[in-house]
């Protein structure tokens, strides 16, 4: 090709993009009071996990609406949306959560929830404390505007509306690894998945992420002691288990700060709850103790759960009583894959502005897109919506019944989900 014939190949990309990127902004700007719209609407009608049955019908109506293939009843309550493009190329999968928590709302707007629901055995409110409401409403969004481009996407969308994020009830499976059991990423294929999540740590509008660790794994211990039940004024008569787990406590303190390399990733092992003993006079029969473990690296995850156990058998051993270790594995290290990292920061910074993106630290919470970024190439990031004149350090946080949306920000993360789509399939394109 000659330099003139170059030149206006090039000119004529140009054209091309900067018309795709105003229409994809009139198009935003036509959807965010919908957005905002189903937002409330999803807000004032929470499900908790494996129960979305509303949740789902008016997500599958939408969809259907757009006229894309729609799959319902995945992993009890998801729902999947697949849109293709009009040209070849790969699939890109963007996932929303939809579950809610037992948490009863303080937050003073006209459409707070007032649901309720049995949980545990115990009546409950139920609230969107975590923004899973947002979630859903902006990948609706980004469904509305990817689906008016169809024609012009080279490559598909994947469309995933997850359930019960925040673990499924007892005794039940759920989430993304029963999407994935159940054959999701085998049918449909997805190169990469991207996935967000709002945060009052951030100001409105504002993005977070970091490359390779972002979030902790999450896993349960529960630890049994069994001594010998005997009277209090008689320790040597009986075994003693409430002695025998405060040393465990003590001594697996020693497995983060003294067995574990944590240059290499940080970790936490912390106790949740102490159940033995019914008398002041009474030394019991057994201690059980509940807790979890948090890290980044899946190599130390292992190592924590072999030395935990080691550690309250031989305390245990020492005074003669025993101690039973289950470890209860739960959602793995959330990574974000570097190469993927690299290459959609500068999107998401002419989405929200240069200054308004920026490196966040690691978090300790967990989430099960992890099981997604497992698989395939991840992205996860933060969407900040604590109000401007709001101090984002002292914001009722994510889980708190008074957590609150500045639904502005969900213009942003609409946005940042339909332009991650559209560069990707662009950068990625089937020759």
């Amino acid at each position: 090709m000659n330099k003139t014939l170059l030149s206006l190949a090039l000119a004529a990309s140009a054209i091309a993009a900067h018309t795709q990127a105003a229409d994809v902004d009139k198009q935003l700007a036509q959807t965010e009071n919908k957005v905002i719209e189903w937002r409330r609407h999803l807000h004032q009608n929470p499900e908790l996990g494996n129960r979305e049955f509303e949740t789902a019908k008016y997500v599958t109506a939408h969809l259907k609406s757009l006229g894309m293939e729609v799959e319902t009843g995945v992993a009890h309550t998801g729902v999947i949306g697949f849109l293709k493009g009009g040209k070849p190329g790969p699939t890109v999968a963007l996932r929303a959560d939809m579950d809610a928590l037992p948490v009863t709302e303080r937050v003073d707007i006209p459409f707070a929830s007032k649901a309720k629901t049995e949980y545990n055995g115990e009546q409950v409110g139920v609230m969107h404390a975590c923004g899973h409401d947002t979630h859903v409403a902006m990948l609706m969004g980004a469904a509305q505007v990817l689906a008016d481009m169809r024609d012009e996407l080279a490559g598909n969308v994947l469309f995933i509306f997850q359930p019960a994020e925040e673990g499924a009830p007892d005794g039940e499976e759920g989430g993304a690894e029963l999407m994935l059991k159940e054959g999701l990423f085998k049918k449909y294929k997805p190169a990469v998945a991207f996935g967000q999540h709002v945060s009052s740590s951030l100001p409105a509008g504002v993005i977070g992420y970091r490359s390779g660790p972002l979030m902790a794994s999450s896993d349960e211990f529960r630890i049994n002691v069994k001594g010998r039940q005997t009277h209090g004024s008689r320790p040597w008569g009986g075994v003693d288990p409430i002695t025998a787990a405060a040393q465990i406590i003590n001594g697996t303190q020693t497995i983060v700060s003294r067995q574990i390399d944590i240059t290499k990733e940080p970790a936490v092992v912390s106790f949740g709850k102490i159940d033995g003993g019914v008398r002041n006079n009474i030394i019991p029969d057994s201690v059980f103790m509940n807790g979890t473990i948090r890290n980044f690296d899946m190599d130390n995850r292992q190592e924590i759960f072999k030395r935990l156990k080691i550690t309250a058998e031989s305390i245990a051993q020492s005074t003669g009583a025993t101690a039973e270790v289950e470890i209860i594995e739960g959602y793995p290290v959330t990574a974000n894959d570097p190469k993927l990292t690299e290459a959609v920061v500068p999107v998401l910074r002419e989405v929200a502005g240069e200054n308004n993106v920026i490196v966040v630290p690691k978090v300790t919470g967990a989430e099960d897109f992890s099981f997604f970024a497992n698989e395939i190439p991840g992205f996860y990031y933060f969407l900040g919506v604590t109000p401007q004149g709001t101090n984002p350090a002292t914001a009722a946080s994510n889980h708190s019944p008074s957590f609150y949306v500045e639904e502005s920000a969900l213009r942003v993360g609409t946005k940042a989900l339909t332009e991650l789509t559209l560069n990707y399939l662009a950068s990625n394109t089937a020759n």
